[in-house]
């Protein structure tokens, strides 16, 4: 017998499981999904059967596609902007309450992880990954801007490197590059690896987590490929502009090429205001005074023309089409953005 519902909640020796089951959309996180998540981690707060919680999904190709976006689109495009806005609050609520959780919160990202996918993996106790696995905020082609608490969280992860780079977090949250398994645990959006996934997750419940790590556990066999770029990339992006970025890319051939690539699609005005974003929540003193910053620019630009034609380009018509205005970061307005991020 299959479960329709998008969100399966248990209680399973001691660990609440939360499984994403929303297969046909990647698991793309949809209202409902977001206050089934919600009910089931405040019922379990308080609730001392419960002493862990494991977060998986149904589907073994992605964890979470990210948030429903196609449907935040409809609701601008029919004018309910209310409910965008609180879809959005919802979500950043959600975000800000795994990274504050009283128990361990387990995330198996076995597949893909983009966008509000991460905000529900990366915030966590422990962002386990396995070969499927592949991170990314491909926001930029979407008229949108890194969100979910990923600039803030990205900006202070540290992984097996050993120290934190607001200039590797905003290379990755911009270009919207793909993280595996090596560069996640490198750079610490990923807090383990393991080979087997269900092996991991069933010792997860039956063990609890520290014997299940203790087990499974181990480092990716390949290096991280951004270990080899890591010198151009803290280089280039020190600079606060994305013309001074560019530029110093330039020295880094193999860096710019692939920036180049990877931006080839994006809105302008995303790549100004997630800078914007990056350098304003460098500041923050939490992960809350940061979603804070991302409620107010992400409103800002999903009532622009360019979110609803990069939603409908790269996810409706899959036209990759869109015609971004303005079409170059020298004309993006940036000191609206700063007005907007400045407001209290």
């Amino acid at each position: 017998m299959t479960n329709d519902a998008p969100i399966v909640s248990s209680i399973r020796n001691h660990t609440g499981v939360i499984e994403l089951n929303r297969p046909k959309a990647l698991n793309s996180l949809s209202p409902e999904m977001i206050d089934l998540i919600a009910a089931a981690l405040d019922k379990w707060r308080g609730d001392d059967e419960v002493e862990q919680v494991l977060l998986t999904s149904t589907n073994p190709k992605a964890y979470c596609a990210g948030g429903d976006v196609r449907m935040a689109r409809d609701g601008i495009v029919d004018g309910k902007y209310d409910e965008v806005d609180d879809f959005f609050a919802s979500e950043y609520t959600l975000n800000g309450d795994i990274a504050e959780y009283p128990k361990p919160v387990i995330a198996l990202v076995d597949g893909i992880a983009m966008g509000g996918g991460l905000g529900v993996s990366a915030h966590g106790s422990h962002c386990v990954v396995t070969d499927k696995t592949f991170a990314s905020m491909p926001e930029m082609n979407i008229g949108y801007v890194t969100d979910v608490g990923m600039a803030y969280a990205s900006q202070n992860a540290v992984g097996t490197r050993g120290k934190a780079s607001s200039e590797l977090a905003k290379f990755w949250g911009i270009t919207g590059y793909r993280m595996y398994a090596a560069d996640l645990v490198w750079s610490g959006l990923a807090t383990d690896y393991v080979k087997d996934g269900d092996a991991f997750a069933s010792d997860v419940i039956d063990k609890g987590i520290d014997a299940a790590l203790d087990k499974h556990s181990v480092q990716p066999e390949d290096e991280a490929p951004l270990a080899e770029l890591i010198e151009g990339i803290e280089a280039s992006f020190r600079h606060d502009s994305w013309q001074d970025i560019t530029a110093a890319a330039k020295e880094y051939p193999e860096l710019k090429e692939l920036v180049d690539k990877l931006t080839a699609q994006a809105c302008p005005t995303s790549i100004v205001a997630a800078l914007e974003l990056y350098r304003a929540e460098a500041q923050c003193s939490s992960i809350r005074d940061a979603l804070e910053l991302e409620k107010k620019l992400g409103a800002y630009m999903y009532r622009r023309d360019d979110f609803s034609d990069g939603v409908r380009a790269v996810l409706v018509d899959k036209s990759n089409d869109a015609a971004f205005n303005p079409a170059s970061v020298a004309e993006v307005d940036v000191d609206a953005i700063r007005g907007v991020l400045a407001k209290g």
